[in-house]
Parts: C-alpha cells; structure tokens; sequence
C-alpha cells in the first residue's frame, strides 16, 4: 500500500475541499460532515481541478467549468457532459490524520 498523508483531520473544514500534489498525480480531498473522500482532482471531462468545485450537501461535487456531477463516494459522473466516473481512493484517518491509498481504489 501506498499511502500518503493529507492533512490533519481538523485542518479541512466541513464543506471544504483541499488538492494535493503527489510525485504523479494530483488528488482532491473532500471533508462531508466529518467523512473525508479523495478522488482525481482532474475533471474526466475537460481541464478542471474538482477541488475547485461546488461541493453539495449530498455527496456530490459539481465541475467548476462544465457543470458535470460527481458521487464523491462511488466517482460516478452523475450527468453530462461527463460520462467517466472519476477514480476514487480510500481514506484513512488515524490518529488524527488523513492519510489517502493511491495504490487501491475505493
């Protein structure tokens, strides 16, 4: 397993969204009431980082650029103009800290 460390778990407030640049790819993390979701930070559907994104009260974040919604759980595009889900990977919070798995994907 690969993991990296994110952040402190109270260093992303609820509603929020933080990218995080790793050597290969860059990951957005999401904070839904306290649950913590990590995904691709590119959009599958244009040139939009999903950090920068309007985060919804149900699990979702809308692209900034083209309006395509996202399941931050699953990664599934939920309407056009993006049909790719994005990749998802799985949180783990210790000791107060998240960290991501970029090898597994949630």
């Amino acid at each position: 397993m690969t993991r990296i460390t994110a952040c402190e778990t109270g260093a992303l407030a609820d509603g929020e969204a933080l990218k995080i640049d790793t050597p290969d790819r860059q990951i957005a993390l999401f904070n839904i009431d306290g649950t913590f979701y990590a995904t691709d930070d590119r959009c599958t559907h244009g040139n939009a980082s999903m950090s920068e994104g309007y985060i919804e009260d149900d699990g979702t974040v809308e692209c900034p650029l083209h309006a395509a919604r996202f399941c931050l759980k699953t990664g599934a595009a939920l309407c056009q103009p993006a049909t790719e889900a994005l990749r998802t990977y799985p949180v783990i919070i210790s000791e107060g800290m998240v960290y991501i798995d970029l090898e597994a994907q949630a």
